[in-house]
């Protein structure tokens, strides 16, 4: 083998090395990520309140520092204009719990009584999440799941 290959072979382990550093440390910075969000809204029944039962895994790098959940009506003003993270203040926590590594199982619950049934827009509904790393990153997902409200 000459010596001019083993050198451009030599080179490209360095290049592809440095790449793939690179890539890691980047994907170590990534921002904080809700997947496999699912939610399950139960109606009050005659002898008894409703809920609204919201999960979604969540990976940060840096630790979750919050994650905020706001179920909104898709017949709203958040249908026509687009929810922002400002529209999120209001929004009430989850409680989440360690899964594995960065990753973070996140539970909302919220009881729903006969009057806020009575009250509420019937249809489709959205579940907003809003995730907030230690290091300040955040994350909105305006429609992480979706229920329907009869």
């Amino acid at each position: 083998m000459s010596r001019r290959i083993v050198v451009s072979v030599a080179a490209g382990a360095v290049v592809f090395a440095g790449a793939g550093a690179f890539a890691l440390a980047h994907a170590g910075d990534q921002s904080p990520a809700p997947v496999h969000g699912k939610a399950r809204y139960t109606a009050p029944a005659a002898d008894r309140d409703g809920s609204l039962v919201f999960t979604t895994d969540v990976t940060a790098s840096s630790e979750v520092k919050s994650v905020k959940v706001l179920a909104w009506p898709a017949k709203s003003s958040f249908g026509t204009k687009e929810l922002t993270v400002n529209d999120m203040d209001g929004a009430e926590p989850a409680v989440c719990k360690p899964s594995g590594g960065d990753s973070r199982r996140c539970t909302y619950r919220v009881a729903v009584t006969h009057a806020d049934a009575e009250g509420s827009p019937k249809g489709l509904w959205h579940v907003a999440v809003l995730v907030t790393a230690q290091d300040g990153d955040t994350t909105l997902d305006a429609k992480a799941a979706d229920f329907t409200v009869a």
